[in-house]
């Protein structure tokens, strides 16, 4: 299966329209008698949902004149929700500006502000607040080996 999953990913990366897209997350299941097949795609500037179709047909095509799957299967392409938690460097760097709740390793959970990323780290603005003080805004950085969950906090304000 995970050399399924490896081919399969390789598709998905080959028929993305630009460098500026990139593959998130893909999962091989099973819904009763039928394979599913969920690729989840981004992109620096956000994913259309014209893109989604084209890396649906396209790795459908592949798939169907490769035979990978032999049974009846469906194939969902779509965008990351913004409750999906990120995955990797670029969905961070694609972030930055908005606050992120992180749970990391330890089970500490850091909410704040994504200041920057790079290859290693995550820079974010945390608020902490001492008894009869006014909050001060602190620079925490975490390294990527450290976060275990991150996802982005959705603000009404």
């Amino acid at each position: 299966m995970s050399d399924l999953k490896g081919t399969l990913a390789q598709i998905v990366e080959k028929h993305l329209p630009d460098e500026s897209h990139f593959l998130v997350d893909l999962s091989l299941g099973q819904k009763g008698n039928q394979s599913t097949l969920n690729i989840l795609i981004d992109a620096d500037q956000g994913v259309t949902i014209e893109t989604c179709a084209k890396v649906s047909r396209a790795v459908s095509d592949e798939i169907e004149s490769q035979n990978l799957i032999e049974d009846a299967y469906r194939i969902e392409v779509s965008s990351p929700g913004v409750d999906f938690p990120l995955t990797g460097k670029r969905q961070y760097i694609k972030n930055v500006g908005r606050t992120l709740k992180v749970l990391l390793v330890s089970g500490q959970e850091v909410k704040g502000k994504l200041k920057e990323a790079d290859d290693a780290n995550i820079t974010m603005l945390v608020s902490k607040k001492e008894k009869g003080k006014k909050a001060q805004e602190e620079e925490v950085s975490l390294s990527y080996e450290d976060i275990k969950k991150s996802v982005v906090q959705v603000s009404f304000k």
